[in-house]
Order: structure tokens, then C-alpha cells, then sequence
């Protein structure tokens, strides 16, 4: 049992939710796992072989079911590699890395190596995006272009009024097990209702050792030293990565900023409308370069 998983009863809820997601998807897929220095790392795979690849990386307490769920079309155009992130409440292997170090970055360039990828695409939200940045310090080999939705790692918000208004009924709703504490907290953080992120993380917060370790921001000088080119979505109300901060350091520190938007009006997890927008310009916008 992974050891985040507070109970096996409570591993096996949150699991029947992540196979009951998956099957909900209607999509033809293989789910693989490969085994890294770090554990055992599970991904679920999609679209035609043939298809540039493509890696996308889930936010903090999520799966690769509900990354799947958010870009539902880009199976279309790449093989897609949704990956279930190290110790996080999902089908791979407890094993919690530092943000402060490579770690996650070296874990991300032995998926690509475990899979025998080369000029791959990279597309992370939340969490997914601090993942994302460190296999950059880590090492931009085999990786052609990233793309960053409302990414973790590169400024963070008013940690007083985060803890009010997003760590406060989420502690609540741990303590009371009221739902209204669970719905206070998913309206300040999702741009629009989400009912099976409702049903999930009312187990997740219950019977998962979630990490609360703060979430440090990249240094300017490792920015300046990544080459690949980066495209970044930035949400404008977003109280955990404010937007029109973090667009305003991404100019600042990223020599290879390539695209960034500020998406209006979006909470840190997009709507389904943003959701159409990042995949059309992730399917537009990317061509694998050729590396030497």
C-alpha cells in the first residue's frame, strides 16, 4: 500500500474513483508500469503510436484520469502519456521527492528514457508545472517544447489569504467532514462546478497525507539557463499562482518564454472553454524541433 494512503479502506475509495473516472472517459487505452529509482510509476497511454509524444503531468492530489478528463482531445494529435505523479493519490508508488532539489526532474527524464521517447512534448497544470520546470533544470535533453497551465514554481500567492480561503475549509471540512467546507474551498479554486472533483477529493482530503511543504519558485538564474522554448497559461484570479504576477516574472526570468497568456476571468483550475484553448494551441503551436 502506498504509504500516503491513511487506511487500505481508504486507498481502495479513492482507487474505485480513479478506475470509475477512467472508464467514464470512453477512450481505448493501455495503462503501463515502468519501473524507475524511485518506484514504481504508473502511466496511462492514448492515440495512435505514430503521433508525436506527448507527456502530460497532473496537479497536486490528482491522477492521470483527470488530466486525461481536461484535455480530452489531444489524443488526436499526439500519443498521449498521462503520467500518475510520485506519491500523490494515484496508482503510482509513495514515494515523496524534494521540490527543493533535481529529484523530480531526474524521476520525469527516467519516464522518458523507461518509455524510449525522443522529441517529446511536455504539459503540466498546477503541480504538473513545478514537475515540468525541474526536468528542465535537470536536463532539456529529448524534450522539444513545454507547455504551463497556471504552473506551480514560479511565484506563489498571498500566503495569509491562502490560508484563510483555501487551507481554511479545507482543514474544516478534514476536521467536520461538512461538505459545505469541501464546497467553500472548491469554489475558490475551480472556475466552474466540477462534480466528480467534488467526489474525489472528499476522499482525498479524508484519507490521504496530502503534502503541505510550501512551493518554492524557480531561481533566476536556472530560468535563464533553459533553452527549450515555453508557452505558458497564466489564470488571472488565481489565488495560489496569480496570473499577471506570474506573467509579469515569466518575461522577466525565461529567455525562452515563447507564448503567454492570461487567461481572464479562470480560478487556478480552468473551465472547459480554457481547457479548448490550451489544447487548440498546444496542437497549433507545436512542432517537434530537431535537436542535434
Amino acid at each position: 500500500m502506498n504509504p500516503y494512503f491513511k487506511s487500505q479502506a481508504g486507498q481502495e475509495k479513492i482507487l474505485n474513483l480513479y478506475d470509475q473516472k477512467l472508464q467514464d472517459l470512453k477512450i481505448d487505452y493501455d495503462s503501463i508500469t515502468l519501473n524507475s529509482s524511485f518506484g514504481e510509476t504508473h502511466i496511462l497511454t492514448t492515440g495512435n503510436i505514430n503521433n508525436p509524444p506527448l507527456i502530460i503531468v497532473h496537479g497536486s492530489n490528482g491522477c492521470a484520469p483527470i488530466a486525461l478528463e481536461t484535455y480530452p482531445n489531444l489524443h488526436l494529435n499526439f500519443r498521449v502519456y498521462a503520467v500518475d505523479v510520485l506519491s500523490q493519490p494515484n496508482k503510482s508508488a509513495g514515494t515523496r521527492l524534494s521540490m527543493k532539489d533535481k529529484s523530480y526532474g531526474q524521476w520525469m527524464h527516467e519516464v522518458i528514457d523507461l518509455l524510449q521517447l525522443e522529441k517529446v512534448c511536455l504539459l503540466g497544470f498546477s503541480f504538473g508545472g513545478l514537475v515540468i520546470l525541474k526536468s528542465l533544470e535537470y536536463s532539456e535533453a529529448k524534450i522539444d517544447q513545454v507547455f504551463l497551465a497556471a504552473p506551480a514554481y514560479i511565484v506563489n500567492g498571498n500566503p495569509l489569504r491562502n490560508l484563510w480561503t483555501i487551507f481554511r475549509p479545507m482543514k474544516k471540512y478534514m476536521k467536520s467532514k461538512d461538505i459545505k467546507y469541501l464546497k467553500q474551498f472548491l469554489s475558490d479554486v475551480f472556475s466552474e462546478p466540477n462534480e466528480f472533483a467534488l467526489k474525489f477529493l472528499a476522499q482525498v482530503f479524508l484519507h490521504f497525507k496530502m503534502d503541505f511543504t510550501p512551493v518554492p519558485k524557480i531561481s533566476k538564474s536556472a530560468a535563464q539557463a533553459i533553452t527549450t522554448p515555453i508557452t505558458l497559461f497564466a489564470a488571472e484570479n488565481d489565488l495560489m499562482f496569480p496570473g499577471p504576477k506570474m506573467i509579469q516574472r515569466a518575461n522577466y526570468i525565461f529567455p525562452s518564454l515563447k507564448e503567454a497568456y492570461l487567461l481572464e476571468n479562470s480560478k487556478h483550475v480552468q473551465n472547459r472553454n480554457d481547457n479548448s484553448k490550451i489544447e487548440s494551441l498546444v496542437r497549433d503551436s507545436y512542432q517537434p524541433l530537431n535537436r542535434a
